[in-house]
């Protein structure tokens, strides 16, 4: 699971075995969302994290696109 990048208490990560489109899961507390990056930054689903804690996180996968699919390309390709 290789992982992103952590910040307030947000771990962004990618699973080994990921499939197209580009996306990123993120973990707060027992909750996980997941976000579409190709085309702007889509929740695609989410399990347990409040509205609010949602919106922290796409903020900070929107502010972290780049890294996000440069990491992405280097592990999944």
């Amino acid at each position: 699971m290789p992982k992103i990048f952590d910040k307030d208490g947000f771990r962004f990560f990618f699973y080994s075995n990921e499939h197209r489109p580009i996306h990123v899961h993120v973990r707060y507390g027992n909750g996980e969302a997941v976000f579409e990056m190709e085309n702007g930054i889509d929740l695609r689903e989410s399990q347990s994290m409040r509205m609010n804690d949602l919106s922290k996180a796409q903020t900070l996968a929107e502010e972290n696109r780049q890294l996000i699919v440069e990491k992405w390309n280097e592990h999944i390709g």
